[in-house]
């Protein structure tokens, strides 16, 4: 058993991303190697403590968003402190630690920096080739559109869009009865986009829109308009009718703004999540904009 735990604690250190164990205390029980050269806190002076404030939201914060939204697969965008005081970005994902009775141990944060090429946050993939592919495909968009942006070209925004029903269905009726209905979704606002738009799976259950218009209250109005278009599927499975809604968090580039792509895609996430807890057929803006749109 020994030489089981020192071989996994080997295995850990060696992991290129960060890693901390905390018991169910809240106190540091493992950090590795990688940890400490993101952060710059050596395991020496955090094992047997609670985590230092400035590095909380590794794992609390990014614990609230994962349960705010448990598609986001890849890891929450969270700001944590390094030890010499300047702010990062950190990728970060949580997992709760359970013992064989189910009674909670504690919790592990596997994070890293946001400068990775993958750290744009997504939905949930389940390493669906069809959605994969999407999401690459779209990154690609989305950063080509976000550098023209920066130069001064086209006003961009997105519309992160999950489809409330999926997931109900996906349990009550299987995998080809949800794909079914995503792909009549995907049809009807296929039927809406403009020639300058763009349309694609970001998530087992959710679409991305690059969109162009100009204002906060303009990219609003248009994710209204395309939460219009979905309610138009006209979604059968052996003769049963779902009516189809969805939520959608619109997030609009500001010039000036200091924000990375992952940044902005992180801000349209959780609006999309605040239309779902607001209990669907929403639109939200992020804060500053408007308040939710009910449909």
């Amino acid at each position: 058993m020994a030489d089981r735990a020192a071989l996994m604690e080997a295995a850990l250190e060696s992991f290129p991303e960060g890693i901390a164990v905390l018991n169910a205390g809240g106190e540091v029980s493992f950090w590795n190697q990688a940890a400490e050269a993101i952060t710059g806190y050596a395991g020496a002076e955090l094992v047997g403590r609670p985590l230092p404030a400035a590095l909380e939201d590794l794992v609390h914060e990014a614990s609230r968003r994962q349960e705010a939204h448990p598609h986001g697969g890849r890891g929450s965008l969270v700001h944590a402190r390094h030890k010499l005081g300047h702010e990062v970005l950190e990728v970060s994902r949580v997992l709760e630690l359970r013992d064989g009775l189910g009674g909670r141990m504690g919790s592990a944060a596997v994070f890293h920096p946001a400068e990775s090429l993958d750290a744009l946050p997504h939905g949930e993939s389940q390493e669906d080739e069809l959605v994969v592919a999407s999401q690459e495909d779209m990154e690609e968009r989305l950063r080509a559109a976000f550098e023209d942006f920066a130069r001064g070209g086209s006003p961009f925004g997105v519309l992160w869009i999950a489809v409330d029903q999926a997931r109900e269905l996906r349990k009550t009726h299987g995998v080809v009865a949800c794909e079914a209905m995503l792909n009549k979704v995907e049809h009807a606002l296929k039927q809406g986009m403009r020639p300058a738009e763009e349309l694609g799976r970001w998530g087992v259950e959710e679409y991305l829109v690059i969109a162009h218009e100009h204002t906060a209250r303009m990219l609003s109005a248009r994710g209204k308009a395309l939460a219009g278009l979905a309610r138009t599927a006209d979604f059968r499975w052996w003769g049963d009718l779902v009516s189809i809604t969805v939520s959608i968090g619109a997030a609009q580039a500001e010039a000036g703004r200091d924000e990375t792509l992952a940044q902005l895609l992180e801000r349209a996430r959780e609006a999309m999540a605040a239309s779902v807890d607001a209990g669907g057929n929403q639109v939200t803006p992020t804060p500053g904009s408007e308040t939710c749109l009910p449909l």
